[in-house]
């Protein structure tokens, strides 16, 4: 065997194995299930033709995050009556992502991640109800949360040389996540008094739009990319969350989450720097997490979603906007579900409000005069 195909054996066993460990479970999705923004700490730096990051190089980008839930899911069926009767809850996510990253070495790096988040849900049914018996006028109210996410700090590493190894790479990482974000924001929730008097009651918004989970946890991330012929490449990332602590103060669950891509790379005009991308993405919330229980209130269930998406590069400075489409959603039995169905002998499954589509739009610079040096890299399907 030539070390080229013994190199590229090695990188699909690698690839395959990074897939299945971090991507393997249940999984989340953008609406009720609640959602970290949260991708692979080094996500920018795995892209050859832009060349990888190098030793003493900077990077900052910020990845702005929109999406809009209210389509429900008891399963994998959708309850179509819920937006007919005009009940749906209906989730709002404005959500910025500002990363700095610097390479320690041209294979080693760390990344900070910092989510400002602005997050607004509508619903009857935590105010006056979703019956008319209860809510004759069909009221819907707001509640919101806003502020700093939960910071993570994640260091990877390049498996093959990037200087010698042009044609793929693979980088495996660990980060930490810490609980810097409120996982316990309060806000006003209507109520009607049987005379048809409003009163106000102070309480914590739902879990999906808690700015933070409350618990410490630890990610274990893998990203690659791979030249097939001129022009086009393959690519993946993944990421599996650990949250150890089961429930926070609220009580909410403190629960995993994980997310991963697959894809092609197509360099459309790579005179101009411009260059579109065609994948799948798997993102969720397990009923059980790997470490710790998984009692408290918990929506998991998944998402899985076609991703098109297009990147303009200018020397230092990439531009790229992504779009995953939902193709298929599930909410899917949390442990309480569960035992209620053991005891009950009766299937018991909640449900939750999935987005149609997210948009992510992202921009980063970089910095350090290593950088000149690693432009001379081939693009992304060349010899």
């Amino acid at each position: 065997m030539t070390d080229h195909h013994r190199a590229s054996l090695t990188f699909a066993i690698l690839a395959v194995l990074a897939v299945m460990s971090l991507a393997g479970g249940n999984a989340y999705a953008q609406g009720c299930v609640r959602v970290s923004p949260m991708g692979c700490g080094l996500s920018q730096s795995m892209d050859p033709s832009s060349g990888i990051l190098g030793s003493r190089e900077w990077q900052v980008s910020t990845d702005y995050q929109y999406f809009r839930s209210f389509r429900h899911f008891r399963g994998d069926e959708e309850e179509a009556n819920r937006v007919e009767d005009g009940t749906e809850v209906i989730n709002r996510n404005h959500s910025m992502d500002l990363g700095l990253e610097y390479g320690l070495t041209d294979r080693l790096g760390i990344a900070l991640n910092v989510p400002v988040l602005f997050y607004d849900r509508s619903s009857l049914y935590e105010h006056y109800g979703n019956s008319p018996a209860s809510n004759p006028g069909q009221d819907r109210f707001h509640t919101g949360a806003q502020g700093v996410g939960d910071v993570r700090l994640t260091g990877s590493y390049w498996l093959f040389d990037p200087m010698t190894s042009y044609r793929g790479n693979l980088s495996l990482g660990f980060g930490i996540k810490a609980p810097t974000g409120d996982s316990n924001v309060q806000d006003t929730f209507h109520k009607l008094a049987a005379d048809g008097s409003d009163s106000l009651v102070t309480k914590a918004v739902d879990q999906s739009i808690q700015p933070g989970d409350g618990g410490w946890g630890f990610t274990l991330e893998g990203q690659g990319y791979r030249s097939l012929f001129s022009r086009t490449s393959v690519y993946f990332s993944a990421f599996y969350l650990f949250n150890p602590r089961e429930v926070n103060d609220v009580p909410h669950s403190v629960a995993d989450q994980y997310s991963a891509r697959a894809g092609f790379d197509y360099a459309l005009l790579p005179e101009h720097g411009l260059s579109a991308s065609l994948g799948g993405r798997w993102e969720g919330v397990p009923s059980e997490d790997w470490i710790g229980g998984s009692q408290g209130r918990r929506r998991p269930g998944y998402a899985v979603s076609v991703e098109p998406g297009a990147t303009y590069r200018h020397r230092d400075l990439s531009f790229t906007l992504n779009v995953p489409i939902a193709v298929y959603r599930n909410r899917t039995q949390s442990v309480s579900d569960k035992e209620r169905t053991a005891e009950t002998g009766e299937w018991r499954q909640g449900d939750a409000a999935f987005a149609d589509y997210l948009v992510s739009f992202s921009i980063s610079k970089r910095f350090g005069s290593h950088h000149d040096m690693m432009m001379d890299v081939p693009t992304v399907g060349g010899e």
